[in-house]
């Protein structure tokens, strides 16, 4: 069969999601032609050009609304359409002596985004024009998209792609409201890319990945375009925001454009539904798949244990067909830990299917992709490196998993060694005590540059509460050893938990002030606890303090649940504190202030 795998927009612009590459990698091993597409990144390689610009600043929309600083691109649009394709360049890395021009402030127009451009001193130093340049560079792309958002269309966001409609979204109404509007220019071109792809590889099927609530109205609209124009191709949904939002589906118009939607790991799914069609196999073959009958009612074919098929039988992700040369390195704010997020080209890769631990009360640890843990050998991890090392020519690697495993990262250590395979990387843990000094140093003489690991709550109660596994001693000693060693650390931090009074958020603070202040940690993140339907919490919330606002399932996506723990706490003045704290601790500022002057009103 021929396939057409699509990210649709919009994910990360550094780097490919690895979705694609995955089922790449296994549908070719069956035998079957297949090829794939980031619509994303060659959406915005077309937004970002030349003529792009152009017909931006010829079809945009003003009023006496518009904003000053929207109005001031106007008048400057011929240095912005001058300026954007060596820009572009330079983001790609294809004009790196362009960084000393962009740096001295004369050449690139400067927006509204540049009134808060961060401490440079601070956050590249003297000598840090390459990376200044970076940070500069991106403004300047914020800008034109903030330009774009104001006066095209407001769906329009760097890394998503309508997602202010997709987000708690109960009901399909307001994206097919959306979708019955006159196309936004925007729009159109992802209609052209679509149509471009189809036209030249002709698929029979087309397959989107929708890992995030971003890329939804982005398949709902290259759906629609297929539908319209080769209604005989069939077309398949998964992907992580199917798999958590789309459990209990009941509305039926999704199948308008999708032809069926699958959940969980693809690979087995889309094994059974390319059986069923090319094969005439009844539906009862169908794996873990929604599709609706001939009444027009939604049906769903649950998954059998015997379809499942062992990560360890997985091939190495295929990244051909991408445009590699094509993403582009953006430095947004100055995080270290978020740099790494957006800067440079990672090859990602899974270490282990799920999650070792799979027990804390947040996380959706009834789905199989959290509770279905099933580790790689450490030969086979290096195999699958090499195989991408090759495609790919990056020795970057970002190993995507929930939390890798411990003894899993020592084995790899020692096998990467013993190949003497140089490349750098990066992975999620938790903070337990088989981080020793002795394998940390291991990590870090085998390329481990950095970590990032849930400290969560930071107060000893809480996390036993939430089943974490670890104690905030124990936190702090992982993240020395590490720093000890040269590995970068960022701490995921949360607040808002069931029950998590006032006075704990502020200890928590504190010690992720002392973390600060000791170098453990160089950066860290605040969350805002979210409860839904598939963790512990949401299972269960009375367990945790907390009290659902009951409701019936909604019609099209289920994943937040509204509750209360009955305290009277203003969240969004909570959040603002501890984002300005942890702010000023990454820059080296207010370590002697005493953690709850940073809630004062």
């Amino acid at each position: 069969m021929r396939i057409l795998l699509i990210t649709p927009p919009l994910t990360q612009l550094n780097t490919p999601y690895p979705a694609t590459p995955y089922l790449k990698g296994f549908l070719v091993s069956e035998g079957h032609t297949v090829f794939q597409a980031d619509l994303g990144i060659e959406l915005i390689n077309r937004i970002f050009s030349k003529q792009g610009l152009t017909s931006i600043f010829q079809n945009c929309k003003t009023s006496r609304k518009t904003s000053r600083s929207a109005r001031q691109m106007l008048i400057r649009q011929n240095e912005y359409i001058d300026t954007i394709e060596m820009v572009m360049r330079y983001l790609q890395g294809k004009e790196p002596t362009l960084a000393m021009r962009i740096c001295n402030g004369e050449w690139l127009p400067q927006g509204s985004r540049f009134e808060h451009m961060a401490d440079v001193d601070w956050a590249f130093g003297a000598l840090g024009n390459s990376e200044m340049a970076k940070h500069m560079a991106t403004l300047y792309i914020e800008d034109l998209a903030d330009f774009i958002k104001e006066t095209i269309t407001p769906s329009f966001e760097l890394s998503r792609y309508a997602e202010h409609l997709c987000l708690r979204l109960p009901e399909l109404d307001p994206l097919l409201t959306a979708l019955s509007q006159p196309e936004s220019l925007p729009d159109i071109w992802l209609s052209e890319l679509i149509q471009e792809k189809c036209e030249t590889f002709n698929p029979e099927m087309v397959c989107f990945s929708i890992p995030f609530p971003g890329n939804l109205m982005g398949a709902f609209r290259c759906s629609q375009h297929i539908r319209k124009n080769a209604p005989e191709t069939t077309i398949v949904w998964g992907g992580g925001f199917v798999s958590t939002e789309l459990r209990q589906l009941k509305d039926g118009r999704v199948f308008d454009y999708a032809d069926y939607i699958v959940l969980d790991d693809g690979e087995p799914a889309l094994r059974a539904l390319i059986s069923h069609l090319t094969e005439k196999k009844d539906t009862s073959a169908l794996h873990q798949t929604f599709r609706r009958n001939k009444n027009r009612a939604v049906e769903f074919y649950p998954g059998r244990k015997e379809l499942s098929i062992p990560f360890v039988e997985m091939p190495a992700p295929d990244y051909s067909d991408l445009l590699l040369n094509s993403y582009i390195s953006t430095i947004e704010v100055a995080n270290p830990m978020h740099k790494m997020w957006s800067d440079g080209r990672w090859n990602k890769l899974i270490l282990a299917h799920g999650c070792y631990w799979a027990k804390c009360a947040f996380c959706d640890t009834s789905l199989p992709y959290i509770n279905c843990y099933e580790a790689l050998p450490a030969e086979r991890i290096c195999d699958h490196i090499e195989a991408v090392m090759k495609q790919t020519g990056c020795s970057g690697f970002h190993f995507t998993d929930e939390a890798a495993p411990p003894r899993l990262l020592k084995s790899l250590s020692e096998e990467i060694l013993k190949r003497k395979l140089t490349i750098s990387w990066w992975t999620n843990i938790r903070f337990e005590k088989t981080f020793t000094p002795d394998l940390c140093q291991l990590m870090a003489r085998a390329g481990c540059i950095a970590v990032s690991g849930g400290i969560e709550v930071a107060s000893d109660r809480l996390l036993k509460l939430i089943n974490k596994g670890v104690t905030v001693d124990q936190a702090f000693n992982t993240a020395r050893h590490l720093s000890e060693n040269g590995i970068m650390v960022h701490a995921y931090l949360m607040y808002g938990f069931p029950t998590q009074t006032l006075k704990e958020t502020i200890e928590g603070l504190e010690s992720v002030r002392q973390m600060f202040e000791e170098g453990v940690i160089q950066s860290a993140f605040w969350h805002r606890y979210a409860m839904t339907v598939h963790s512990p919490s949401g299972l269960n919330p009375q367990h945790y303090g907390a009290e659902s606002i009951v409701k019936e399932p909604d019609n099209f996506a289920n994943n937040e649940i509204a509750f209360t723990d009955h305290q009277n706490i203003d969240l969004d003045h909570i959040g603002e504190a501890l984002r300005k704290a942890t702010y000023n601790f990454m820059h080296g500022h207010c370590l002697d202030w005493p953690a709850k002057k940073w809630f004062a009103k």
